[in-house]
């Protein structure tokens, strides 16, 4: 999966992750809930990308 998204992808996905940390720092809580946002739009851009490729008939 790493090499698919590319180290831009890699550089991402590390500054998402201590930006979490960061709010960890403060209040754990609120890290949880962020976390929880982040992968649930992440779900939700997967499921649009890969109906818009279904319709395309590419997938």
């Amino acid at each position: 999966m790493l090499d698919t998204i590319g180290p831009l992808g890699i550089v991402g996905i590390l500054v998402l992750l201590a930006g979490i940390a960061v709010v960890a720092y403060a209040n754990w809580i609120i890290a949880a809930g962020i976390a929880l946002i982040l992968a649930g739009m992440g779900l939700v851009v997967k499921s649009l990308i890969t109906s818009m490729l279904q319709s395309f008939g590419m997938f």
